[in-house]
């Protein structure tokens, strides 16, 4: 049985995650920049890591190098799902 995983359950794991990695939860939007929230590449290689363990996503260095926001990143992982 496949359980459907929606953009906002993505958005809210990927939140969760930039709170791990020490970003501020109220700078967190769709909008916020990681080097706004102090997010670095070492931190996006592990959000492309917690992708592909929790929903099977590949999302490889060169897919995260145009990703700047938030919202792109909960895009591009969403838009693999489907």
């Amino acid at each position: 049985m496949s359980t459907t995983v929606t953009k906002e359950q993505v958005e809210e794991r990927i939140r969760e995650a930039l709170i791990e990695f020490g970003a501020e939860p109220d700078q967190i939007s769709r909008d916020a920049e990681f080097e706004q929230l102090d997010v670095d590449s070492l931190d996006l290689v592990e959000l492309a890591q917690i992708s592909e363990d929790e929903w099977g996503v590949q999302v490889k260095g060169e897919d995260m190098e145009g990703i700047r926001t938030v919202g792109q990143a909960v895009d591009l992982v969403a838009e693999r799902m489907s």
